[in-house]
């Protein structure tokens, strides 16, 4: 059974979309129970449609939902201990869920998160994984919007938290490493990149293969298993290639309606179209995972609807089945384990 406590008045729907997306999520995965935080009168008559959904369910009534536009600060000292956030957050505390998920206000969640759960040991800052589609499957590229601006050792620990990751998302082995630059020459990018490039060449790690730098047009192409940079320029390439998705899609739309003969040819090559329009969803890939916390918590999509809701939760679901965490720490506690000094007479 794993469990997952959910904010049900998350994103620009709350209840409506959340309740029915946990709904597609329990059909997948029956193993699922589900610890629920919402406002009672919003949410129970919306829960009360999905009885097999409601059977496999706790409710939890809170006193407030943090706003969409409000300030992390505000949010925090507003709805610490009593909003649908917070709640959702600490029963990953208090081990009464496995994973928490929201579709909320990004920086309050990350800032209740943080509160709540703190930073694993050896962890400056903690960073948001995003699960990227490209031309060979799916890869993770973090962190794309926690951390702005990061020093060589933080993208080392953004380059180990990410490779574990990917071994419980992709179960693979020893999944590939590139750092994001402007360049793959080893001569290009600012100083903590390269300085990165020097540390993840040098330490060897069994669990993970470093591949090098790789540019912006590798993110398409899988390249590798894990793209790594700071938050700043994370962002700008999630933002910039939803963007690009949409704007795709457009022209395609416009191009179809055109004329006569163009919805003749769609027509024909409708299944075609529908694949391409499955690969370019952005609900199938929906769920940011922030790692460097000590309890696992998943970002949705503030206006994804229920399907995207449904992918969020199972992502949840993968990173506690596959015990993400535990792969993280094991994971940072051999590579710092390497960088100790020897301790005892050896070192004299």
């Amino acid at each position: 059974m794993i469990r997952i406590s959910i904010d049900l008045m998350g994103g620009d729907f709350g209840p409506q979309v959340v309740i029915p997306g946990a709904a597609k999520a329990l059909e997948r995965h029956p193993d699922i129970f589900f610890v629920m935080y919402g406002l009672k009168e919003q949410c129970e008559p919306v829960l009360d449609r999905f009885p097999k959904l409601k059977e496999k369910t706790v409710f939890h009534d809170c006193e407030l939902a943090v706003r969409m536009d409000e300030k992390p600060s505000q949010a925090l000292r507003r709805g610490r201990y009593i909003s649908t956030m917070w709640r959702t957050i600490e029963a990953v505390k208090t081990k009464e869920a496995d994973v928490a998920v929201s579709a909320g206000n990004t920086g309050a969640l990350m800032a209740m998160a943080k509160f709540c759960l703190r930073t694993m040991a050896n962890i400056e800052r903690p960073a948001i994984a995003a699960i990227w589609p490209t031309l060979k499957g799916e890869s993770i590229v973090l962190d794309v919007g926690a951390t702005i601006g990061a020093d060589s050792q933080q993208l080392m620990d953004f380059a180990l938290m990410g490779g574990a990751m990917a071994r419980a998302l992709f179960e693979i082995e020893r999944p590939s490493i590139g750092l994001l630059n402007v360049g793959v020459e080893e001569i290009k990018g600012q100083e903590e990149v390269k300085e990165a490039g020097r540390l993840l060449r040098e330490a060897n790690i069994d669990s993970l293969e470093y591949y090098g730098f790789v540019e912006g047009n590798d993110l398409g192409k899988g390249t590798v298993d894990v793209v790594v940079t700071e938050g700043f320029s994370g962002n700008i390439a999630l933002k910039a290639a939803e963007g690009t998705a949409r704007q795709i899609g457009e022209y395609l739309r416009a191009a179809m309606s055109r004329t006569l003969l163009a919805k003749i040819g769609y027509f024909f090559a409708k299944g075609a179209f529908d694949m391409l329009r499955e690969k370019m969803d952005p609900s199938r890939v929906n769920g940011g995972v922030f790692l460097g916390l000590n309890g696992v918590v998943i970002k949705s999509h503030g206006g994804a609807n229920a399907e995207g809701i449904a992918a969020a939760i199972e992502v949840g679901y993968d990173m506690a089945k596959n015990g993400l965490n535990q792969k993280i720490e094991n994971d940072l506690q051999k590579y710092h384990a390497k960088r100790l000094p020897p301790i005892g007479p050896e070192a004299a």
